[in-house]
């Protein structure tokens, strides 16, 4: 269905790109996975910019809640302004931002912003404005990063800026402009940089952002434009040294793996972690963090202002620069990576390579209560804290470290479908046999795996696993954190909230009623075991009262309690 075009940059035409955007990273975020082979080759790229964008999305459809409005259609006059929304992406990205181009790609949107802000007299802008906003978006991003590459999305950020300066007319006529220079400079990129002439792929942070502004084009003009960045992304790099171009790949063919297998000999010496994390500190204290953390690793981008920043960096020493952190500000949500590439660095040392296990499970889960819990009962486990759900490119970390022929995946979490598959297709691409058992929630994991036999025929296990999580309801209460509609009907800041199997099903001020009611009504249906997890902000005698009830109005139901610890909900609920 063609999109109706919007004639000026205002509002409701950053909620209409944002929500392009995020929907043309969807359909290509495995094609960008795919040719991710720098600055590591970790097969990322696409989720993080996803993810990333994502974030960006939520904080600008939370900024049209607050004004009420109903899909754009009450008078603009009524909704928020140009300066509020475009505020709300770039803060909604950079505490979202995943990964070096998703990093890059919250700076990109922050520096938009900034030059719409300031122009924030005026509902909306016109075609220069958006020149001047894609202007400034190019040099922030470069600013950003300590040691900018050629031949990456910065390369194509700064193409895209360039054509719309030479762009004259209205939005529509600009974007045009600058998605053509982009998608021209990401064709360009295997020239720039060797791993890429060498995997015969673009630059996947550019292919994100080819992508991106081609739902801009689409955001005025009302039709995608074409051919698009898959096209140039397909294109086959000639190589040097004679080798004719029928015998380069293409993202996704198993040449592609070979190719990335020499890009992965070549990085013995590159540091083995990855580490983010949001800071809160003042800019002096920024600057000096800049310099400690280029001296200790590379791929270093910091991102943001007004106090909170986005610090990405690539190092050996994963403590020291959270410790860096720590010197400067306030850092939270700190995320470490590891690139999974430690075997290599151990290469020539005399040890023997570890012998993989016929079978593993690799969970994620969402508090270290329930790590704790997975890996007694011998599971690989991958911690997501509140808010920060995993990339594909650490699920496939955690399937390395599982190390074993045969891996059963958990993602526990209805929202990482998309990213677990991601991350199992990698990992059978790596020679893995994987399964992807679809739990929705921890409680159906902790099912899935009391079931797991691994002296069983995978078939047989996956079948008993899959079974058991989908014999096993599942709740969780929670708090409202802020005003929204609900299928339950509208709920307040603050209101306790009781879902199940995913929905709003309750409403309520008090956790004890709101969990014991949510606990009625999946009883209603009948049920031998209830499994409770308590969070680390629920109160004590909430599982109390719960297994009272149990045992006074359930006859035959068994209960068993574990403590969650910080896994966002104040408790999870599991009915088998």
């Amino acid at each position: 269905m063609a999109q109706v075009p919007q004639r000026f940059f205002d509002a409701l035409a950053v909620r209409t790109w944002c929500g392009l955007s995020l929907r043309a990273l969807g359909r290509a975020r495995e094609e960008i996975d795919a040719i991710n082979v720098y600055p590591v080759a970790d097969g990322d790229t696409g989720t993080n910019l996803y993810l990333t964008l994502e974030s960006a999305v939520a904080a600008v459809e939370a900024v049209f809640a607050a004004h009420e409005l109903d899909d754009g259609a009450p008078e603009a006059a009524d909704g928020p302004s140009l300066a509020e929304t475009v505020g709300a992406m770039a803060h909604g990205a950079l505490i979202g931002a995943r990964g070096n181009s998703g990093t890059i790609l919250a700076q990109l949107l922050r520096g938009m912003a900034q030059v719409l802000t300031a122009r924030s007299e005026s509902a909306h802008t016109e075609g220069p404005g958006l020149r001047l906003a894609l202007r400034n978006a190019a040099e922030s991003a470069r600013q950003a990063v300590a040691h900018p590459v050629e031949g990456t999305v910065l390369t194509v950020a700064s193409a895209a800026a360039d054509a719309a300066d030479d762009a004259e007319g209205d939005c529509a006529e600009v974007a045009r402009a600058a998605y053509e220079g982009a998608r021209a400079a990401l064709a360009a990129t295997p020239a720039q940089l060797p791993v890429l002439e060498r995997a015969g792929v673009v630059d996947a942070g550019g292919h994100g952002l080819v992508t991106v502004l081609g739902a801009l084009v689409e955001t005025f003009t009302g039709q995608a434009p074409g051919p698009g960045a898959a096209t140039v992304a397909h294109a086959r790099v000639e190589r040097r040294e004679g080798v004719p171009p029928e015998a380069s790949p293409v993202p996704g063919d198993e040449a592609l793996a070979g190719e990335c297998a020499v890009a992965e000999a070549d990085r013995h010496d590159e540091p083995a972690f990855e580490v983010i994390y949001l800071l809160e500190a003042e800019d002096a204290a920024v600057t000096r963090l800049r310099q400690r953390l280029d001296a200790l690793g590379d791929s270093l981008v910091v991102v943001g202002g007004d106090g909170l920043w986005n610090v990405h960096v690539h190092v050996d020493d994963a403590g020291a620069a959270v410790e860096a952190g720590v010197e400067a500000g306030r850092p939270h949500r700190i995320r470490i990576t590891h690139f999974g590439h430690g075997d290599a660095h151990t290469a020539g040392t005399g040890r023997p390579p570890r012998e993989r296990s016929r079978r593993a499970v690799v969970a994620v889960v969402p508090g270290e209560g329930l790590a704790g819990l997975y890996a007694e009962a011998g599971a690989t486990t991958l911690l997501a804290r509140p808010g920060e759900p995993p990339a594909s490119g650490e699920l496939v970390q955690a399937v390395r470290r599982a190390h074993a022929h045969e891996v059963v995946l958990l993602p526990n979490d209805a929202e990482l479908r998309h990213t677990a598959a991601a991350a199992a297709e990698q990992a059978r691409a790596e020679g893995v046999r994987v399964a992807l058992i679809p739990t929705r929630s921890a409680v159906q994991g902790i099912a899935a795996l009391a079931v797991h036999e691994p002296e069983r025929r995978f078939d047989e296990d996956v079948v008993a696993m899959t079974s058991a999580a989908g014999a096993t309801r599942y709740a969780e209460v929670t708090v409202a954190e802020h005003r929204s509609w609900t299928t339950a009907g509208i709920c307040q800041a603050g209101d306790v909230l009781g879902l199940i199997d995913g929905d709003v099903a309750v409403i309520g001020a008090d956790v004890a009623e709101v969990a014991a009611t949510v606990l009625d009504r999946m009883l209603s249906a009948g049920g031998e075991l209830v499994t409770l997890v308590l969070g680390d902000e629920a109160p004590g005698t909430v599982t109390e009262h719960l297994e009272a009830r149990v045992r006074e109005a359930y006859l035959a139901v068994d209960t068993v309690v574990h403590r969650g610890g910080r896994q966002g909900a104040l408790l999870l609920v599991g009915v088998e």
